[in-house]
């Protein structure tokens, strides 16, 4: 069933003696049933409200609920739980309709998927030459990422993002206040020396041989649990590649088990899973109307809301937070929105290189999910990181290929534009946004660590793609440093599209959720109590 309309929805709430600015709770009488296809339409007033529930919404949610404000999180996507032995998230190598959200652009992967419909793990949002990757589920992004945790050095963050967040507060106070929560690690001497990280230690040796700079990576990741796979304690999931979509076993300090869960622990914070917003409004009291279907696992819709708050908090990530805006905005529901709105929008400059090798053999299994990277960071204006990152063992055979990964911090920029035959913002993406890096910089050193006798395969020539969108409704010309939306009280975005286009050569997680910690202890000094 479709998503009933904003339309729909106000001719009912209107016949069911309901007001859009009123304080009433109620829901649609049978008559309402027939006008929307027997689904019930309720109405609830809340004080804050988050629109997503990866590291923008639950740092929100916590900081909030420590401050004493009840906070409901709305999230599309369902729970995930995790532990061991267990099979809640599919393989990449063996997809079902848990990989695909049942709204995504069929497309993933460079390959047309046919699953029946299902509120699964990733949407493909194409644009115009750009397809971007979003997650769905309760903890968002975090539970897809690699769980790469990369703070940037002072010079490319100051190259790269507005001076005014104050680095050495970042870093002294909301840098490492994420990585507690997160409680990263880097993986230890005794797993990376094993078999199975084989990869691991070719793609480090190749780094050095090639004279680039070389880390292990921070990761959210109770490392312990890698080294019982090995020992045969449980079932692989980290150990051979199969974690790309989420790992099984549990261990990974992913958002739902560390923000949100803290959150929810205080008593103040409810998640809804199966919430998905349509719409949002300005009503005439200045207060904000959030329309949503709650759906089932098949995407059909059950119960339609309208919920009312003082305080709306967007964090769909920049994919879906954009859209949401761009639409009210082009439908007139929220007017005097800035003018930038919709632009500033990059893509970190990601690419992904398939690496067959024919000097080394890689090994029939590769442990993950990330142990090393190269930063190279000497040009604040063109850093760059590049990774290796495992894929899953098939059949038990040495294919001799693995993947790079690089990003870094690309100027080009797209902006997300108002479609009204679809009655959705749609992404335009200049065809050469991110030639400079990627060609110039990424590119030329990916081939340099893999050799000149290996092959690489750059798959962003086959489906130009992001796992890590950023921008939309960017600080500085959009929102304030703190996420306020210029002109429009009680409205905030508090996730990746707050992000001026790139994240200083890093992947996006630990920025954001460091931006958004620096944000909750300025909403919750000057805005709880005022503006809501």
């Amino acid at each position: 069933m479709p998503h009933i309309t904003r339309r729909t929805f106000l001719a009912g709430a209107a016949a069911a003696g309901l007001t859009v600015a009123g304080i009433s709770t109620a829901t649609a009488s049978p008559g309402i049933g027939a006008r929307v296809n027997k689904v019930p339409l309720t109405r609830e007033e809340h004080r804050v409200i988050v629109v997503g529930s990866g590291f923008g919404g639950g740092v929100t949610a916590l900081r909030l609920a420590e401050a004493g404000v009840p906070v409901t999180v709305l999230e599309r996507g369902i729970r995930w739980p995790t532990g061991p032995d267990a099979n809640t998230f599919p393989r990449i190598d063996a997809p079902d309709k848990r990989i695909l959200w049942h709204r995504s652009n069929p497309e993933l992967f460079g390959r047309k998927l046919a699953f029946e419909p299902y509120t699964g793990l990733v949407e493909a949002v194409a644009g115009e030459n750009m397809t971007a990757l979003c997650a769905a589920g309760v903890g968002g992004g975090s539970l897809l990422y690699q769980g790469m945790s990369l703070q940037p050095s002072r010079s490319v963050f100051e190259a790269n993002l507005p001076n005014e967040l104050d680095w050495d507060a970042m870093d002294r106070v909301h840098y490492p206040r994420v990585a507690r929560m997160l409680r990263l690690a880097v993986a230890p001497d005794e797993l990376v020396a094993t078999p199975h990280y084989r990869t691991s230690r070719i793609f480090a040796e190749r780094v050095t041989r090639a004279g680039l700079p070389l880390d292990k990576i921070p990761m959210p990741i109770d490392w312990d649990y890698a080294l019982a796979e090995l020992r045969g304690e449980m079932r692989p999931s980290y150990t051979d590649g199969s974690g790309a979509l989420g790992v099984n076993n549990g261990g990974k300090h992913s958002v739902d088990v560390t923000y949100l869960a803290a959150a929810e622990n205080t008593g103040l914070v409810t998640v809804e899973a199966l919430h998905q917003v349509t719409d949002v409004e300005r009503a005439a009291d200045g207060r904000w109307i959030v329309y949503v279907d709650r759906i089932d696992t098949t995407g059909d819709v059950v119960e339609n809301k309208i919920l009312v708050t003082d305080a709306l908090v967007l964090s769909a990530g920049s994919l879906n937070t954009t859209r949401l805006l761009v639409r009210a905005a082009a439908q007139g529901r929220i007017t005097d929105l800035p003018d930038d709105l919709g632009g500033g929008w990059g893509s970190n400059a990601d690419r992904i290189y398939l690496w067959t090798s024919i000097e080394d053999s890689f090994g029939a299994v590769q442990g993950g999910p990330v142990v090393y990277g190269s930063k190279n960071w000497h040009d604040p204006h063109a850093a760059f990181t590049i990774i290796q990152a495992s894929i899953p063992s098939v059949y038990s055979v040495d294919t001799r290929s693995t993947v790079m990964v690089g990003f870094g911090v690309s100027q080009g920029r797209g902006r997300f534009v108002y479609d009204s035959g679809l009655d959705d913002a749609v992404l335009k993406w200049p065809r050469d946004g991110d030639a400079a890096i990627q060609n110039g910089h990424i590119d030329p050193v990916a081939r340099m660590i893999a050799g000149p006798r290996d092959v690489l395969m750059d798959t962003n020539t086959v489906v130009p793609s992001t796992w890590h969108p950023l921008g939309g409704a960017c600080m500085g010309t959009v929102c304030d440093l703190d996420g306020r939306v210029l002109g429009q009280r009680g409205l905030y975005v508090l996730d990746g599209a707050l992000m001026p286009g790139n994240t200083a050569a890093c992947n996006p997680s630990m920025t954001i959720a460091a931006v958004v910690e620096r944000a909750l202890d300025h909403i919750v000094a000057r805005d709880v109590g005022v503006v809501f």
